[in-house]
């Protein structure tokens, strides 16, 4: 039964991406129309961990909700009208950018009906937004057929009327008021009393306490103007959208300007290690001893660094102490949201660190850049390793290394275990990329983490995974352990340009390691129940400890070989 399920959900979501990617070339849909009534049974086949009670037509689902509502822009649940546009001077005007809590891209509210969403990531992002906004479509739904009588008339229910009340806030409510219009939200939505006081005091804040009761409000009165057909939904993709995705257009800046900076700083011909990770951890690893004066232990300070994640003040200290050392940091500006830096091993002191122990003597850089997301990890790659042209001279990029660490849904432990991929399967496709990882299990045995080797899963986007797929995945001979979005887009572009078109050596090692931030398969543990918090220090430390040891042991042995 599960391998057939699992069959229904594959073919699911290859339908789902093509349907997606046809809309997008077309140029626009109407969510109510028979485009987006098809999205909507796909993703209901699918059903999502992710998204939980979504196929339940009495409940809301407000984890899910949450979940969707912080990737998008405040106040989306009000518009009608949804524009998709590549970056396109929005911000010249006087309109002021709305920047979600959980996704870095810059949105505008054109006016009481329309939100326009800047899409600079590509086509992974573009997916991962309809995804969402098709949840959020089959929820507003669901809220109006709870929230009207379904006849010609679509008169509100008292409950509805209740909530309207506390929205336009005419009334000022007293504490046991607000309770009982509580008692009448959580009968509306399906949920207990428990849950939607859970849920009223997480959606609110001092700023707006009843942003609840505003978003159920709002998602019911778009869904019945547009099933009344007074203002149908609509979704665009602009012009200048669709002629940039897939044309590498903004990671072909933000690799040149990379180059560029390695140029002026005369690194160019030194050999690059180049890591995707966050923007903190190496930073930490190598300055934060130096930079708050404290001397370095033989065991790795982890209450340091959770210190330091939980301090603006040491962040700050550790950053300009860094910057006046000598690392360089690039703050994006190409549009592909991915800030790097730069470190000179030559110019830095290891006696403070971790690493005092290890007799490192080469000339070697470290370039760390921050996540990409999804098909976007393929483009700034494919960019980034592509020869230097200065002056009429072409420069191969003198690339040792390639890590790539970071955040994965775990099958096979729990929440802060670490993944050892030995190979990326490309779900959807025959596409599958076996490597030789310089990372081992061995590397990660320790007391409180478990670590995990195997397959790992590329996923096309991480909110369309079920029970059963990954069941399917972990239980049969895959035996995958995890699942993530860039994996196969990394190692596709690594062994383009390194065993297909020369652009690099072919003898660079590659290290790939992740930390769980979630289990999918385990209730409560899913992404939409919450981020790891301080958890997720010991692991990204310990992951960033590995790869830069494997680092500099490869500029100690350059060192011994020469002598």
């Amino acid at each position: 039964m599960t391998n057939s399920r699992a069959r229904e959900t594959t073919e699911a979501i290859e339908r789902l991406y093509i349907s997606m990617r046809h809309l997008f070339y077309r140029g626009f849909f109407k969510p109510g129309g028979v485009s987006g009534e098809s999205i909507r049974s796909l993703l209901k086949t699918i059903n999502p961990e992710i998204y939980g009670t979504m196929s339940i037509p009495s409940k809301v689902e407000l984890d899910g909700l949450m979940y969707v509502l912080d990737r998008l822009p405040e106040g989306i649940e009000e518009c009608a009208f949804i524009h998709l546009t590549s970056d396109e001077g929005f911000d010249k005007g006087s309109f002021e950018p709305i920047v979600p809590k959980k996704r870095r891209r810059n949105c505008y509210r054109i006016d009481e009906h329309q939100m326009n969403i800047e899409v600079l990531l590509g086509r992974s992002e573009i997916y991962d937004i309809l995804t969402h906004l098709t949840f959020l479509f089959i929820e507003a739904d669901k809220v109006r057929d709870l929230a009207f009588i379904q006849d010609e008339n679509w008169k509100p229910t008292r409950a509805f009327k209740i909530i309207e009340e506390v929205v336009k806030g005419e009334k000022k409510f007293s504490r046991r008021e607000k309770e009982v219009a509580l008692i009448h939200l959580s009968s509306l939505i399906g949920r207990t009393f428990d849950e939607t006081l859970k849920a009223y005091n997480t959606f609110g804040d001092d700023e707006n306490p009843d942003r609840l009761f505003k978003i159920i409000y709002n998602l019911a009165k778009v869904s019945l103007e547009d099933a009344k057909q007074t203002r149908e939904r609509e979704i665009h993709f602009s012009a200048i959208l669709k002629e940039r995705v897939g044309h590498h257009y903004f990671g072909e800046k933000w690799a040149n300007k990379v180059k560029e900076v390695l140029f002026e700083n005369n690194l160019h011909m030194r050999p690059l290690h180049i890591i995707s990770a966050n923007m903190h951890s190496v930073k930490n690893m190598l300055y934060a001893n130096d930079a708050l004066k404290k001397k370095d232990h033989k065991e790795v300070d982890y209450k340091l660094y959770g210190e330091i994640s939980d301090k603006k003040e040491l962040r700050d200290k550790v950053s300009k102490y860094a910057l006046d050392e000598g690392m360089i940091y690039i703050n994006d500006k190409s549009g592909s949201n991915i800030d790097v830096q730069i470190i000179d091993l030559s110019k830095t002191n290891l006696k403070n660190t971790p690493f005092h122990d290890i007799k490192f003597g080469g000339d070697d850089v470290i370039m760390v850049f921050d996540y990409a997301f999804g098909e976007q990890a393929y483009e700034i790659m494919d960019e980034l390793l592509r020869p230097y042209e200065h002056k009429g001279e072409v420069y191969m990029m003198k690339v040792k290394s390639v890590s790539i660490m970071g955040k994965a849904g775990i099958l096979a432990g729990g929440k802060g275990d670490i993944m050892i991929p030995t190979s990326h399967i490309f779900e959807g496709t025959a596409d599958n990329y076996p490597f030789e990882n310089a990372l081992k299990l061995e590397d990660f045995h320790d007391d409180e983490l478990k670590a995990f080797e195997g397959p790992m899963i590329t996923v096309l986007g991480t909110s369309l995974q079920n029970r059963d797929i990954l069941s399917y995945f972990m239980n049969t001979s895959w035996k995958a352990i995890g699942l993530e979005m860039e994996g196969a887009h990394y190692q596709k572009a690594i062994q383009v340009a390194s065993k297909i078109r020369h652009h690099i050596t072919p003898d660079l090692f590659v290290m790939y390691a992740y930390y769980a931030s979630d289990n999918p398969l385990e209730t409560g543990s899913t992404l939409s129940s919450g981020g790891l918090g301080l958890t997720g220090v010991k692991p990204t430390y310990l992951i960033t400890l590995r790869i830069l040891e494997k680092i500099l042991q490869s500029g100690k042995k350059e060192v011994s070989a020469k002598k």
